[in-house]
């Protein structure tokens, strides 16, 4: 494959993800409950609400966020070390091409090696963000139910729960999209060997 095929086969790439994306935001917008995320997300929801309504259920509710959290955690973990091994491999080819000014032959490449890396960064941020908000959740429902600084901080509680479940799934969205770049990518790779 020469450098306008290469080109190619990225713009496929960014194309194939843009539309299932717009896909996913027209159905959302259609019937939000015939998508996994927004029926997650209800769930969630609700099983706060559910919990929070049981005396008796904080250890359930801090246990179930407890292996939430280590769900995410092991994530993010799993992110970080992708990411630190993209960068390793991908550092010293980027500064060769900026350092000899060869950055426009291998442009393609460049950009799926910087698209790889945002996706990765992407998917690490979610993540965190996701295990910190399980991790405010959890402060709250181990709270009593019965106590009135439950009932103060109940609507926040759910809306955290709300929120790392939708940050989980951006996460996992991304990395489903590294996987078609990272097709890609090996497509444009293979091109050398022809």
């Amino acid at each position: 494959m020469d450098g306008f095929g290469n080109w190619l086969a990225i713009g496929a790439t960014v194309a194939l993800v843009a539309l299932y994306e717009l896909v996913l935001v027209l159905m959302q917008r259609r019937r939000p409950g015939r998508l996994a995320r927004t029926v997650h997300a209800r769930l969630r929801a609700d099983w706060y609400a559910a919990v929070s309504g049981q005396p008796g259920s904080e250890i359930l509710a801090v246990q179930t966020l407890r292996n939430s959290l280590m769900s995410a955690t092991m994530l993010a973990s799993t992110t970080v070390l992708a990411l630190m091994g993209a960068i390793t491999l991908s550092v010293p080819s980027l500064h060769a091409r900026v350092a000899l000014g060869s950055m426009a032959a291998g442009g393609g490449r460049v950009l799926l090696v910087l698209a790889l890396l945002g996706l990765l960064f992407v998917s690490l941020v979610a993540t965190l963000m996701a295990v910190r908000f399980y991790n405010h959740a959890s402060f709250i429902g181990a709270m009593p139910v019965a106590s009135p600084e439950r009932a103060s901080w109940a609507s926040t509680g759910a809306r955290y729960v709300r929120k790392a479940g939708i940050l989980s799934c951006l996460s996992w969205r991304s990395r489903k999209s590294l996987a078609v770049s990272s097709a890609s990518r090996i497509v444009t790779s293979m091109s050398r060997y022809r």
